[in-house]
């Protein structure tokens, strides 16, 4: 890029090299600090080349110190320090106005591509979204996340009073597959309540935040406000462990495996959004005026970011009315998917062997069958440590979905795979009972204009962000509604004030009592 944005330190288009790699900091204390040691084992996802130099971080004790550096009652709450409210919705609207810039878009945008391999259009679309969430709390947006209530009191002088109040020493634990807009979204929440948030981000992608937090350090938030650590999750599960007695929240993102020992850790101190075998349900008022639309957003929710969105339509029902015209059209849109282009891409949480595996157990379901792709892509320089595969989907019917297989098929392979069942009217039970024993309920699609059917399917769900109607999507933008897991009370949300408020802060009462003594006021007897 011939001109960095001035907080840029690496250079996404030439600077993360084999001969110079791309040196990435922690922030601890308000400083930005190299380490001794770095990781070899990040490289660069298309061609397995080192390219970023990673802190291989050990010593928590700074980190810890961080967090004990803020009290239980945060960083600022409406009694404490509530000009700060002023100032991050001040520095909302600078972050945003140097967002709007074309080359810090670019810059952006490139910085994903690089470490998260996906088309240009998916990281500009996480960039915008990302950039419109910092656009809605701007000015006094902060501020209005701290409203409360009052209830009149018993007597003169007597209010009861509801509060949003921070946690104070919070983690936020971001995944890989959207580099920029979970940590973000999720660490400005924090800050946004008054908490003082350490943040881990997987390693493989971490860059992106690190250049997103200099920018908000840039943009007028004092570098004290957060911790940034560099490490293996080996090493953070240690500093959690450490800690556990000073952290009053973690926020995690990932994993379903990874997200309960951290509960269990943290003894429930957490708020999840874990793994999502997401479902689309397509009901039977087929139509062909939406038959093309239908068939590009299926393949648009199953394969974009080649399929490594926790939104990814997982599992699709297709009833028996729709079932020929319409797989046929999402396998042609499917086929058009290229690593030269990243319409499809690396797979970084599942090895080429790992997929093998799972492609075999589905085999082995009496009437499964391949309907598209179950191959590898060919003639790539992805490394080995990270999987490829086509745009595929695996029929299974419906009857299979019993005790022996239920929990294999409803087994979410995190790639550009997706599970087809079709039924017909008499199965809508059996449908609704499939729904009911999968186990996380992220996203979900009701696609009908029936509105008997619709209310049918949603009265009988609980997923926490379900789109519904004939343009029904699974993966959707989050900065226009509330995203995240329903059904579970430790469910994170994500990009509304709701969401922000749900998460980040808690209900704290306060009853004010107080004007003159009593008129003939004597101690009463004793009960």
């Amino acid at each position: 890029m011939a001109n960095l944005p001035e907080f840029a330190t690496v250079d996404p288009f030439s600077g993360m090299t084999a001969d110079a790699p791309g040196e990435v900091c922690n922030l601890v204390d308000g400083n930005w600090s190299s380490a001794p040691e770095y990781r070899r084992d990040i490289v660069d996802p298309m061609t397995g080349a080192e390219f970023l130099r990673i802190p291989a971080t050990t010593d928590a004790k700074p980190f810890i110190d961080g967090l004990r550096s803020c009290n239980k009652s945060g960083r600022h709450n409406p009694h404490k320090n509530p000009e700060r409210y002023l100032m991050l919705g001040q520095t909302c609207a600078r972050v945003a106005a140097l967002m709007a810039q074309p080359e810090v878009e670019a810059f952006f945008v490139k910085l994903i591509q690089r470490v998260m391999p996906k088309s240009w259009a998916q990281c500009t679309g996480e960039y915008r979204v990302t950039r419109t969430f910092i656009e809605n709390f701007a000015g006094d947006g902060v501020r209005f996340l701290g409203r409360g209530f009052s209830n009149p009191g018993d007597h003169g002088g007597q209010e009861s009073r509801g509060y949003r109040w921070p946690y104070g020493p919070v983690v936020v634990i971001a995944p890989f597959n959207f580099p920029l807009e979970i940590p973000v979204l999720q660490v400005m929440g924090a800050l946004f309540m008054g908490n003082r948030p350490l943040v881990k981000v997987d390693s493989k992608v971490s860059v992106v935040f690190e250049q997103f937090a200099r920018l908000l350090v840039h943009a007028g938030l004092p570098a004290e406000d957060l911790d940034l650590i560099h490490c293996r999750g080996s090493e953070m599960g240690k500093l959690l462990d450490a800690a556990k007695t000073d952290i009053r929240l973690v926020q995690f993102t990932g994993s379903t495996g990874v997200a309960e020992r951290i509960s269990t850790l943290m003894n429930g101190a957490v708020r999840l959004e874990d793994a999502g075998f997401d479902w689309k349900v397509i009901g039977p008022d087929y139509d062909p005026k939406w038959l093309d639309y239908v068939a590009w957003q299926c393949d648009q929710d199953a394969y974009n970011a080649a399929g490594q969105k926790c939104s990814a339509q997982s599992i699709m029902f297709v009833h028996r009315n729709w079932r020929d015209a319409l797989l046929p059209k999402i396998s042609e849109l499917a086929a058009q998917r290229s690593l030269d282009n990243l319409t499809i891409g690396p797979i970084l949480s599942w090895t080429d062997a790992q997929i093998d595996d799972h492609l075999r157990k589905l085999a082995t379901v009496d009437g499964s069958k391949v309907l598209f792709g179950g191959r590898h892509l060919e003639n790539h320089t992805v490394p080995a440590c990270y999987g490829t595969l086509e745009a595929t989907a695996v029929e299974v019917p419906l009857h299979a979905l019993n005790d022996d297989n239920f929990d294999m098929v409803a087994t979410e392979l995190f790639g550009p795979f997706q599970v087809i069942v079709e039924y017909t009217d008499q199965d809508l039970d059996t449908v609704l009972g499939a729904l009911e024993r999968i186990s996380h309920h992220l996203t979900a699609a009701v696609v009908s204009n029936d509105v008997e059917f619709q209310h049918r399917v949603l009265g009988s769900t609980v997923n926490g962000t379900t789109y519904c109607g004939m343009r029904a999507r699974t993966t959707g933008a989050p900065q226009n509604h509330w995203f995240g897991p329903c059904g579970d009370p430790r469910a994170a949300g994500i990009g509304t004030p709701e969401a922000i408020v749900a998460t980040w802060s808690g209900h704290r009462e306060i009853i004010v009592d107080q004007g003159p003594l009593p008129a003939g006021w004597s101690v009463p007897p004793m009960n």
